[in-house]
Parts: C-alpha cells; structure tokens; sequence
C-alpha cells in the first residue's frame, strides 16, 4: 500500500478516545465548511487568505551601564546577609574562600561595567502624580481588592536614605512607569495619546527575569500589508517605544546623573558574567536578585512571583534529573562528571514568539449553534502541531538564532546537552551526541574524549591537542527546556482533552517537572475557551537580526505551515495514525530541530519508522543511504532534509502560496538554504559578530572572547540596526498619517497638533532620529516622539478594525480557488 492510499484507508475510521467518541477528522472539516463541488475550497481554511490574524511577544536583555558603587545589583549583593555570611564561613574555615573570591572578582573585574538585569534606584519625589499613583496600585496585595492593603514585600521596592524616600525597580516594571510619567507630565494631553498611552501600559510584562512586551493591537496578515511583514513592523515599532521609554527614565528620573545608565536591546543567551555569578551563589539567592517581582498586569504580583520562583526551582531540579537520565543512557560511562549548579540561569533565554489566529476557527467555536467545540479543536490542532514540528528545521539559523561558543572544557555532556535528556528519546540522545563530538573534533589520536574535570588539566590538554571545543549556530534551543517528551502512558498531542494535565502528572513523578507549570512546546495550541481566539503559538524563534525582513518571512513561513496542515487534514493527506503518539516516534521528529540548532550535518531514522509523514519527507530527500554504525537506520542529510521539506511546499503547496502571494518568500527561503554564507540569519549574525571581535573564524577565538562580543555586538550595532528600521517605518507610517488626518481624522489633527504645534511629523522624527542615535536627544523631544508613536499605535489599531470589517465583504466576493 502506497503512502497516500494508507492515508485514504485511514481518513474515514472513527477514532474512540478515553474522552467520549470523537467524530473523524472530515466530519470537523465538514463543520468548518471547507468541501465545495471540486473538491476541498483553499479560501476557505483556516489561516487562509485574508483568515490570519497575528501577534507577537518579545524579551529583551536588560543591563545597567555604571560603577559598582553607583548601581542597584553591586550594591545589593555586597549589603546583603547572603554575602556577609559566606564571607563569614569562610573567615570560620567552614566553606572554601573561592567563592568569597569568585564573588569578589564579579564585583570588582567588571572591565565595561555593564550589570546585567540590575535593578535602578532614584528618588520618589521624581514620579508625575499619575505615575505615582499607578506605581501605589501596583504594590497592592490585590489589586481587584485594594482593602487588603500593600505587598508583603513593599520593603523591597521602597527604601529610605539621609530622609529621602527612594524606589528600587526591575527595568521591565521602569518601562511602564515611563510611560505612565510621559502621559503625566504633560498638561491637558488629548484623549487620543491618554487613552492610548494607558491601554499600551498592560503590554509591558514584568514577570520574567528579562523584559517582556506583546503585540500593541491584533495584526490582521494580508497580501495588500505585506502579510508577515505586518507583524515585523508592529514588533518593530513596540521596540523603538521600549528605548524611547528608558532613555526618557535615564533622564527623567535622573539615572545618568546618578551613574546609572539603564538599557534594553535584543539579545537571545543569559550573559557570560551573569552566568559566572550563577555559578558562585546559591538558587535562592539568584531568585532574590533576579526574579522580576510581577508588579505589572497581576492582580495578586506576590502569588505570581512566587509561580516564577516555582519555575526556576523546578528548571534546576529537573537539570540535576537530567544528569541521571545521561547515565541511563550511557553517555556519562564513569564517576567523572562535572555536576551543574543547584541554580539553572536557562530562564534568562530570551526568545520571540509568534502568535496566529484562525477568525474562520474562532468563529466556529464561538458560534454554538456551529457544533465546534473545544474537543474539536484540541483533536484537530494536536495533529496539526504534529505535522508543523517536521517543518521546524527550515526556521533554525535561517531566520533567527543565537550564535555561541564552547570551549572544549565546556563540552562535558552533563553541561552542554542541557534539558535534551527531558526531551528526546536515549537513542536520538546518543546519536545526537555522538555526531555533536564528531563535529567538534573532540579526538586525541583517533579516540573520542571528553573534558576530565579539573579545569586546568583540561585547558592544558585543549592547548596540547588542539581541541578548540564547538560553535553552535542557535545554542538558545539547547540550553532551554523549549519542548517536554511525552511518556508512554501520557501522550501530548494525541488530541484528547486534558492530555497535558496527565503529561504534567507522570512528569511531576518523574521530577522533570511541576503540575502547576504551562506545559512546554515548540509549537503551541491557543485555545479559544483559553485565550479568546483559536490558532497557534511559535516558540522556536530566538534572535532576529532583521524584523520587517527576518520576522517577516517567519511569519510567512508559519502561516504557510499552518494553512498547510488544515489541507492536508482536509484531502485526508494526514492523520494522527500517520504521526503515532509514542514518544520514540516524537523524539525521531524534534531530534531533527535540535540537530539543526547544533549544527550537526546528519541525523538517522528508522528504515521501518511508523512515522508515515516522516517517511515521505525522507523519500524526497537527496543522499539518502542505509547507516553502517546503525543497522536497520537510514542516514540523512540535514541540509537535504531541509531542501526536501522546502519541495514539498512548492508541490503540495504551490496553490497556496499563489493564493497568499508567497512566490517571493519561497524564493528567499531557497537562498537562505542554498547560500546560507549570505542569507540565513545565523551566518549573517556570526559574520557581524567577528567584525566585532576582528577575527576571521568563530572556532579561532576562545568562547569568552567570542560570546562577549556577541553581547557587544547585541548592546551596540544590532540595537542600533533595529532602531534605525523602526525610525524607518514610523517615518512612513506618518507620512501617511498627516495626509489622513488632514482630510477625515480630527482627533488624530488635534494630537499632532499638541504634540508638533504644526510642524511636520516626518521631518521632526527625521531630525529627531540622529539626536536619538547620538544620545544627545532632549526629553522634551522625546516625549515628543513617544506621543508620536502612540499617534502611529493608535492609527494602526485603527486600520486593523477597518481591515477586519471589509474582510468579510472581499471574501464574499472573491472567486473560489480550488
């Protein structure tokens, strides 16, 4: 029986789950009204043309530029009981005076005095009574019941010096706080800048250790807007405000007078020196320094700061776990093993995500009298993340990544393969790992070896050997727990109801993870009884160097992928029986994407692997052979793989991509794969980073000198390039706002009005843009510019709602494609 006939065979059997008896996958497809007389209608699937909505949610490294006498981090950590009782212990002789001195070289070794995640402090009296009045809402206990009084831990934000009342704040939460000064420091604002100005305040996340924010407005992905790009533009845009905000709190609240220079800038790994002080304090004393308080957008901030110190207490326990399950696996053969900290700093990985929506999905499931429902959903877009995960390869290092270094003495497997034991099946771990020190080149006369321990004997046999250790092309999907494997008894994406509680269950046994956790995936489900709307979420992206361009063409890619799935559900091309839920058969899957972010050249897949959607991908796929190490394995090329799955779109896609006008990101996807030196975001990145550093090869350089200019790279030219593109897109959003409101927007006349007192929008920004680039920008003009930006915010908002009301009516009277 050929590939597509087992499909055929398959399509029409019921499937009877533990939840009830679920209808087949054409009786849901019936229900979205996809059939026509010809067959299976394209403009009528979900995440079709003119059906996607999207959004996206960004994190962002923050540092304190300063000397150690002048900044919050420092500064706490010296007056702190944690280190006067090590420094105590070790006078006593009851614990080795290297960490004392480990401590002590982070304090005082800090050649570019650059404080990763450090708070700032300055004066109350410094707050607009608007801002103050948002900062005492947000310490209360519970901001739904105000009677119930402050936080327990206000002692912590609000301290006293020499009689002046001072605060003391995470940059993500100083984020909001501009903004609430900006809109109350000016007198008789108009309307349309207050209302929009508060309504972006709840967008700016204070829960994480890195600053977060999410999309502005629902970004409606049509051909006539650029379809990805729209996306990219809206993150852009979102970026240029979060600058503008801190450069407005450096001044404002007199930060750089202080000798506290706050910043915020894209940057995917936790930062070398953040990592070295993990490795000298204790778990709960990293969670005191580090863990956002979740003041901004919670009701009750202490019971969700306490959820994210769950998080990392977990994310370590389950990294202690992952060394046991190394041994299992037979890849730690000996008592040598460097054991990781208590503390695991993976939580300072920094990604993007991306959101889309189905409005044909979203409409079903709210419509009751449809007969979609929840179960509906979970069954069908189980199988649909299913089917997008062997896709994921062609995202890694192509659009985003996170490019990095290790040296031979970090590649002790207990170190560098991270969380992937929590993730893949032994045998692909072993594979995996086997293929990471071939390319590494980890051989002494022949023989594969591995660090022994000791640092310095093994920096002496690194120099004598030649061993230079790896550079790893998005090392932030292997030094993240970014997607948890099912177990047996516990499948996640079988499509029944509840699986993720039962994965939870067997998983919190296990102590890989916690009931009380949000379950990890790469691609992720939005349930509409959840979030209000029904699509999916991409959590594989770390760094973009380029947004419009970069993220664009993701977005694309993702949309593509996901419209994809829904025809091949339709035409019976794929089934859950296709994709069986068993957690080899998932590993076989991911063990591709993570071999893609390493950079290993090959991967291996079972002759007779029950993956049938595999299997085809695999017979489209050039230099395929049969594995001589691994009997009854076919070997495959990753880069062919990728090529194949790129083929595959432009045959079982090609009327989809014409429908979406996506010809040009096929093509540019091709290049990206075909000429990667040039085009994929990891090569591009990593050339940029060497211009930094002045060196010619990643693998010529030491990983410290490497990844702190990477950092550097990150701090300086990359956030000057994503400032630039977004001065380049406000300027043509206001372009055209000023010809709009001159004819039909009164508001919008009013605010430009009162923020430019008639002069011209585009020429203010474009003077403006040098000042900002220079540093030498005044804060009047820079509340100037944020009242500009939440002009461009709201005008977008605004398309967006027109844009949605003619959908309906341009759907209606468009022609079929079928």
């Amino acid at each position: 029986m050929s590939w597509g006939e087992a499909a055929s065979d398959l399509l029409h059997k019921k499937v009877d789950k533990d939840n009830g008896n679920v209808p087949s996958l054409r009786r849901i497809m019936e229900m979205l009204d996809v059939f026509g007389l010809f067959g299976v209608k394209i403009d009528s699937l979900p995440f079709a043309i003119f059906d996607t909505t999207a959004g996206s949610e960004t994190e962002l490294q923050a540092v304190v530029a300063g000397e150690k006498n002048d900044v919050d981090l420092p500064i706490t950590i010296e007056q702190s009981n944690y280190f006067a009782n090590i420094v105590r212990r070790a006078m006593a002789g009851d614990t080795t005076r290297k960490i004392v001195t480990d401590l002590e070289r982070f304090l005082n070794t800090n050649t570019e005095n650059v404080w990763e995640h450090s708070w700032v402090r300055f004066s109350r009296k410094l707050l607009s009574p608007f801002a103050e009045d948002i900062f005492k809402r947000d310490l209360l206990a519970d901001k739904e019941h105000p009677s119930k009084g402050q936080r327990e831990d206000v002692h912590k934000f609000v301290f006293s010096n020499e009689g002046e009342e001072f605060i003391r704040l995470p940059i993500s939460y100083l984020i909001k706080l501009c903004l609430a000064d900006v809109l109350g420091s000016q007198k008789n604002v108009p309307s349309l800048i207050y209302r929009t100005g508060c309504s972006l305040m709840h967008h700016f996340l204070n829960d994480n250790t890195s600053p977060e924010s999410f999309s502005f407005h629902v970004v409606p992905l049509r051909p006539d807007t650029g379809m990805g790009k729209a996306i990219g533009r809206e993150t852009a845009k979102r970026f240029l405000l979060t600058h503008l905000l801190i450069m407005y709190g450096n001044r404002k609240f007199s930060l750089i007078s202080s000798g506290q220079k706050a910043m915020v800038y894209s940057s995917p790994h936790p930062p070398v020196r953040l990592k070295d002080l993990n490795n000298c304090i204790s778990d709960a004393f990293y969670r005191e320094l580090f863990m956002n308080p979740c003041l901004s957008d919670w009701s009750r901030g202490e019971a969700k700061h306490e959820y994210m110190h769950l998080c990392h207490s977990v994310l370590s326990r389950s990294q202690l776990n992952a060394v046991a399950k190394l041994r299992e696996a037979g890849i730690i053969s000996t008592n040598l093993v460097v054991f990781p900290t208590t503390s695991n700093i993976s939580l300072a990985n920094n990604g993007t995500h991306i959101s889309m929506g189905s409005r044909i999905l979203s409409k079903y499931l709210g419509d009751k009298s449809s007969g979609l429902n929840s179960s509906h959903e979970k069954f069908i877009g189980d199988l649909v993340i299913k089917i997008v995960e062997h896709f994921l390869p062609l995202f890694v290092g192509t659009y985003s990544a996170a490019p990095y270094r290790l040296d031979f003495v970090d590649m002790h497997p207990e170190r560098v393969l991270g969380f992937l034991p929590h993730e893949l099946d032994y045998t692909h771990l072993r594979m995996l790992w086997r293929r990471w020190q071939k390319k590494a080149d980890m051989k002494i006369f022949g023989r594969v070896v591995t660090p022994f321990g000791p640092d310095w004997l093994d920096r002496m046999i690194s120099i004598f050997f030649s061993l230079r250790g790896d550079f790893i092309p998005d090392f932030r999907l292997v030094d993240y727990l970014v997607s948890l494997m099912s177990t047996e008894k516990s499948p996640a994406l079988d499509g029944t109801i509840r699986n993720h509680d039962r994965l939870k269950r067997d998983l919190s046994d296990l102590g890989v993870f916690d009931f009380r956790m949000s379950i990890y995936l790469l691609y992720r489900l939005r349930e509409y009884d959840v979030m209000g709307f029904s699509g999916f979420e991409g959590r594989h992206y770390s760094l973009f160097e380029n947004l419009e361009e970069d993220m664009g063409r993701a977005a694309d890619l993702q949309n593509l992928l996901n419209v994809l799935a829904f025809k091949y559900i339709a035409d019976g091309t794929a089934l859950h029986e296709h994709i069986p839920d068993d957690p080899f058969v998932e590993s076989e899957r991911r063990q591709i994407i993570f071999g893609s972010a390493i950079g290993i050249p090959t991967f291996f897949v079972r002759h007779d692997t029950k993956n049938i959607f595999l299997r085809r991908i695999i017979e489209k796929a050039a230099k395929v052979r049969s594995s001589r190490r691994y009997p009854g394995y076919l070997r495959v090329h990753n880069l062919e793989y990728r090529k194949a799955l790129l083929k595959i779109l432009r045959e079982d896609a090609a009327d989809l991509i014409e429908m979406l006008r996506l010809e040009e990101t096929m093509d540019n996807l091709s290049l990206r794969l075909e000429h990667p030196e040039n085009h994929a975001a990891a090569s591009r990145m990593t050339g940029a980073i060497l211009d930094i550093a002045g060196a010619k090869s990643s693998l010529q350089m030491n990983a410290d000198d490497f990844n702190k200019a990477a950092e550097k790279f990150y701090r300086t030219e990359l956030k000057m390039r994503h400032i630039k593109e977004a001065f380049r897109l406000l300027e043509e959003d206001l372009s055209r706002i000023e010809a709009a409101s001159a004819r039909d927007r009164p508001a919008m006349r009013n605010a430009l009005q009162f923020t430019l007192n008639n002069q011209e929008a585009s020429r203010f920004v474009s003077i403006a843009k040098r000042k900002v680039l220079d540093e030498e920008i005044s804060t009047g003009e820079l509340i100037k510019l944020i009242n500009l930006i939440l002009i461009s915010v709201d005008n977008d908002k605004s398309q967006s709602q027109v844009t949605f009301n003619k959908e309906l009516s341009e759907k209606k009277d468009a022609s079929p494609v079928y």
